[in-house]
């Protein structure tokens, strides 16, 4: 029987468009931004700021070693933040009704830079915070490790009591899902152009 809802972020609930970000650092003067930016997992300075290695300056300082001196520190975060494109207004609806019937969590690769700012103000958008819609929340800059390691669901199950019997973790990657299956979490994909909300309904929740 599933109790709590463990929700990934970026591709399930938040719409992400890696080539929008690639483009913005191309547009600053970085020659290869897509060897640093993956669609799940990022790489170098970027890695870095996900898994909480190095703080918001610390990256900013190593990402001027590909772009021009003159490059401000609201033109990398601008860039960084295009990766998003935002929440579907009937997302943050489906999360309210959920909440009502279930535990609702998310787990995040995302960086401090996001998620201040773009992340912060897209769930906003109904008015409320993001604490209104979840009952817990992990990201991998506060966790210090990312997915698909097992290191970050198990911080998951020790700060949010998660029973991964009673959970069922949604993401739009297998090599995830597939991490959390190990240590015993139900599990459901999230393929491009399918919203959450029809495929828990299709599973009976």
């Amino acid at each position: 029987m599933i109790k709590d809802l463990l929700f990934d972020l970026g591709g399930v609930i938040m719409d992400i468009r890696r080539s929008d970000c690639v483009a913005a650092f191309k547009a600053l003067g970085m020659e290869d931004p897509e060897c640093f930016l993956g669609e799940y997992v990022q790489a170098g300075p970027f890695g870095d700021l996900e898994s909480g290695a190095i703080s918001p300056e610390e990256f900013r300082m190593a990402i001027r070693k590909y772009l021009p001196k003159e490059t401000t520190d609201e033109q990398i975060d601008t860039a960084l933040n295009r990766f998003l494109t935002g929440i579907p207004a009937h997302r943050l609806e489906a999360l309210r009704k959920l909440r009502k019937r279930y535990g609702i969590y998310m787990l995040s690769n995302t960086n401090p830079i996001m998620w201040q700012h773009d992340i912060k103000r897209y769930f906003q958008a109904e008015g409320l915070e993001r604490e209104d819609y979840f009952d817990g929340m992990i990201t991998s800059f506060e966790a210090r490790t990312m997915k698909p390691g097992s290191e970050i669901f198990r911080y998951a199950i020790d700060k949010c009591g998660l029973n991964p019997e009673t959970t069922l973790f949604i993401d739009d990657s297998q090599a995830n899902l597939d991490a959390a299956e190990a240590l015993g979490f139900a599990t459901m994909l999230v393929p491009p152009g399918s919203e959450f909300d029809k495929l828990l309904k299709e599973r009976g929740l």
